[in-house]
């Protein structure tokens, strides 16, 4: 995945709303997105080469997703797959401060990656209520993991809000269109940009020009290589979640198929009152 943007506790009526694209060769074997398992916990794409995947939920209104640190000086073609970090963090049964700490530790022989995990909302477990929280983390920052505070981010491929050309334009985009509706089409067409950043603008990563152009796009078309699937995700606070992915044919990008999945998370106990909503 290559951009996402999303907004945390800063909605009234959404804790998590997102809107990612996933970039990536056409040649790479993709599955969309579905339940995995005979448990049926984890709503995800299925990168069927490596196995991982870029963007998932779990039945408990946990999220994660990661985004490559684009460094290609730096890129070990035998480093475990970062899509696998997703799976782990879906899967795991304790907090996702817990789980994020731990995983930090060794992650060293990764890739360089960028990893958003959180929950949602606050779930009562027994006697206990898991309260709501989110946290970023890269291996590729000094910094440990660290909870975000309410409000709208953006991540690409350089580290949690890096002021890239279409990282800025897409922040400002979803808070404009989010605080007059959350409409998932108006969305997609935000994922759909595919303006191209001034040379003067550019980040400077380690590829070449033409390159550095081409992925200045929120939506990718290039030689080989773009936008293969738009997702969008609404968690509203009664615990309804809403998971829409659409795929873009890698034989032709211009066509697409959408996939939509709507549950409700078991459990959800009463939003704490010290929850900020004030919008960023």
């Amino acid at each position: 995945m290559c951009i996402a943007v999303l907004a945390w506790q800063s909605h009234p009526d959404y804790p998590l709303i997102v809107a990612s694209n996933r970039d990536e060769f056409y040649t790479r074997s993709t599955r969309a997105a579905s339940w995995w398992g005979q448990s049926v916990s984890v709503l995800a794409g299925r990168d069927e080469e490596a196995g991982g995947t870029w963007f998932g939920v779990n039945r408990g209104g946990r999220m994660a997703l990661v985004t490559n640190v684009r460094a290609p000086s730096e890129r070990n073609p035998h480093a475990p797959t970062r899509g696998a970090l997703v799976v782990a963090a879906l899967q795991a049964g304790e907090d996702a401060d817990a789980w994020l700490a731990a995983t930090a530790q060794r992650t060293q022989a990764y890739n360089g990656f960028n990893l958003l995990v959180g929950d949602a909302l606050p779930l009562r477990l027994g006697k206990t209520v898991r309260p709501p929280a989110l946290h970023y983390f890269s291996n590729r920052l000094d910094a440990g993991p660290r909870a975000l505070a309410p409000g709208i981010y953006g991540l690409s491929n350089g580290f949690l809000d890096t002021p890239w050309p279409k990282l800025v334009r897409s922040v400002a985009a979803f808070a404009t269109r989010i605080a007059q509706r959350v409409d998932a089409e108006s969305l997609f067409r935000l994922l759909a940009d595919r303006q191209i950043a001034r040379d003067s603008a550019l980040p400077q990563t380690g590829v070449p020009l033409d390159w550095e152009r081409a992925l200045s796009a929120v939506q990718i078309r290039a030689n080989g290589y773009g936008t293969r699937a738009s997702t969008v995700v609404t968690v509203r606070r009664d615990g309804v979640v809403n998971f829409i992915e659409r795929s873009f044919a890698a034989d032709d990008p211009d066509r697409y198929s959408d996939r939509s999945f709507e549950f409700v998370v078991p459990s959800v106990a009463p939003a704490p009152r010290s929850v900020d909503t004030d919008r960023r």
